[in-house]
């Protein structure tokens, strides 16, 4: 099949856990003989509307856009608002050189239902929708924004634009089918798509991480991603501090988010030593830092009330690291890391236990490698890039 792929950020610049699983989508998608385009916005002062390349056998457009990341909130809904509009304008002048079977489009962003709507009557093709988050939802949640704001009617009426131009959606769990039943009652082309990572090992470049950290001799806990509301950052960072007394036990958190500052200051404000902060680092020195890590760590905010998986976990148990975590009430990912005896994962606010836990993995080296062998194991049975790959094609081709 000739298949295009729509994703708001891409490698090989992308620190971001859902631009690697997509170009892992893509890579497998090609090894399965299959041809891919990815399109995602480029620069904002870029030459020419759509820059054209290659990243390991998948041809990448990149349309002129400003940024979508890292910027304000009021800059980036306008942004993302107009992801659709800049997209189409860039390679519609293209579209009669191209041959598309089927669409598969990423949320978040929610923005880009206008352009998928255009291109599957253009193409008339079937398009599938990979649904990690549900926006604006979560972020009512949090109480970021308002649920009867101007803004919030406004974020749902693209959402549900989003999901109606998709012939599928896959959510990252069954008890998500009922979270998306119960928002968007006429949407019932649903069906699970987990996350899924690669199975390749990756094999270390000569760098360090535990060298040029300092940090030789410690157990290494390592969270990787955004830091965000959505995560609860004080909730990890509270943990750390629970543990200072444990002298093999240093915390190791990388990325970028609103909450960076407020985590920041959490650790100058204690004087935490077991806590090194760092911001986003290269995807591969990531997969060195990971290599070298000995316990993975993720947080969800208690206030969410959809069942997030959080990307990063994928790099955990590949590089099979025992997970230790927080989630929301009723999450389905607390039952399926526990009952496996991959790691041990809470409801956020269960501070006791989560510290425990933590100390338990610190000071036991046989329950560290039990339970990473077990993570490793999870990838083998649920999370595999081939079995995305299947369900996808499946789908675009029924």
């Amino acid at each position: 099949m000739n298949l295009l792929l729509v994703i708001d950020d891409y490698l090989p610049n992308s620190t971001r856990v859902s631009a690697k699983m997509v170009h892992e989508l893509a890579v497998e998608l090609v090894k399965g003989g299959n041809s891919v385009t990815v399109l995602t916005p480029g620069e904002k002062h870029q030459s020419v509307k759509v820059v054209k390349d290659k990243l390991d056998g998948v041809t990448v457009w990149r349309f002129r856009c400003p940024p979508v990341k890292d910027v304000s909130r009021p800059r980036r809904l306008i942004n993302e608002s107009l992801l659709s509009f800049r997209a189409w304008r860039a390679i519609k002048p293209e579209l009669s050189t191209m041959e598309v079977d089927g669409i598969v489009y990423y949320s978040p962003t929610i923005f880009f239902g206008g352009l998928v709507s255009k291109l599957k009557r253009f193409f008339y093709c079937k398009a599938y929708l990979i649904l990690r988050d549900f926006f604006p939802q979560w972020a009512i949640d949090a109480k970021i924004i308002s649920e009867y704001s101007p803004v919030t009617r406004y974020l749902k009426f693209f959402e549900a634009k989003n999901y109606k131009v998709a012939d599928c959606v896959g959510v990252m769990s069954e008890k998500n089918i009922d979270v998306l039943h119960r928002h968007q009652p006429s949407i019932n082309n649903v069906e699970v798509l987990r996350n899924w990572v690669s199975h390749n090992v990756f094999l270390p470049i000569e760098s360090s991480w535990r060298q040029k950290l300092g940090l030789e001799e410690k157990v290494i806990y390592l969270y990787g991603g955004n830091i965000g509301k959505a995560q609860d950052m004080l909730n990890l960072v509270r943990l750390a501090k629970s543990l200072e007394f444990e002298e093999r036990a240093h915390f190791v958190i990388v990325g970028q988010g609103e909450s960076y500052q407020e985590v920041s200051d959490y650790i100058n404000h204690n004087e935490l030593n077991n806590v090194t902060l760092m911001p986003s680092i290269s995807q591969n020195e990531f997969k060195v830092l990971l290599s070298e890590a000995d316990v993975g760590l993720f947080s969800l905010s208690y206030a969410h009330t959809a069942h997030n998986f959080p990307g990063k976990i994928l790099g955990y148990i590949s590089n099979s690291l025992p997970i230790l975590g927080s989630v929301n009430p009723g999450n389905d990912l607390m039952p399926l890391i526990n009952s496996h005896g991959a790691g041990f994962v809470f409801e956020n606010g269960d501070d006791e236990a989560l510290a425990r836990a933590a100390l338990d993995l610190a000071t036991c080296d046989d329950l560290r490698k039990t339970c990473g062998r077990r993570a490793r194991q999870l990838l083998e049975d649920y999370f595999s890039v081939e079995s995305a790959a299947r369900k996808v094609l499946a789908k675009l081709k029924c």
